[in-house]
């Protein structure tokens, strides 16, 4: 996995990701894409090719989401791990993305825990955290928090285990409340099950995203099936609005 990460990092996004931006809406109006969890023929080219077993969920109550994947003309769902410094890069880009468009719900961003556990071990407690944010604060207290971690780690597990009951009182929870969740491993089940979802869905590294549009999945994968990682502000940018004109 480590060295999926070193090879997206060495990708030339801008040749890459300039192409799918300008025949991504044209091929979405023709019909031809890959769905996920199908061997359709007929995928745009450097997009949504993807082995016919990968399934992605679907997006429910369950999902930490803003904006409303039932209206939103876009849906991103997000599979990250907190201790990935291409995931505290995209987690930037993808704040940037939802803002701009959150306006008239053009976008909806959904987050999934994908911790590569092999490279960071601290990972799994941190998605817990995140969820202790959510039972104790609701949606708005989770997306604080996690944006939180990803302001403040170094990543690479580099992050201080103790910052994570420093930063719930930052986000305003109770911190005893906080501790007794954190520490009782109430979630990490529920990492592990969000862990093998993202296998399922096709993740072999992180930031890993599938873009929703119409009920289809189309994952960013390049013309062998891989995710292409975090892409450029820039080069989402020109993906999202093309699609959502």
């Amino acid at each position: 996995m480590q060295n999926n990460e070193q090879t997206q990092n060495r990708m030339s996004l801008q040749t890459m990701i300039m192409p799918i931006a300008i025949i991504i809406a044209g091929a979405l109006i023709a019909g031809g894409i890959y769905m996920t969890g199908t061997s359709q023929k007929g995928a745009i080219p450097g997009v949504g090719i993807q082995k016919a077993t990968a399934v992605v969920e679907p997006v429910t109550s369950a999902d930490h989401v803003l904006g409303d994947p039932k209206t939103a003309k876009v849906t991103i769902i997000e599979y990250s791990d907190l201790e990935c410094p291409f995931c505290k890069t995209y987690h930037e880009t993808l704040s940037k993305i939802y803002e701009e468009n959150k306006a008239g719900g053009k976008v909806a961003w959904v987050f999934r825990h994908a911790p590569i556990v092999e490279l960071h071990s601290k990972a799994p407690k941190e998605a817990e955290a995140t969820e202790c944010a959510a039972e104790l604060g609701g949606n708005v207290v989770f997306w604080k928090y996690l944006t939180e971690i990803f302001a403040n780690t170094p990543t690479n597990n580099g992050l201080n285990a103790e910052k994570l009951y420093e930063f719930a009182d930052t986000v305003g929870l109770n911190a005893k409340a906080f501790k007794t969740c954190l520490d009782s491993g109430k979630y990490a089940t529920k990492i592990n099950e969000q862990i093998l979802a993202a296998k399922k869905a096709g993740v072999a590294g992180t930031p890993y995203a599938v873009l929703v549009m119409d009920g289809k999945n189309v994952p960013l994968v390049d013309k062998d099936g891989n995710g292409i990682g975090a892409v450029p502000y820039a080069q989402m940018k020109q993906i999202i609005d093309q699609l959502i004109k």
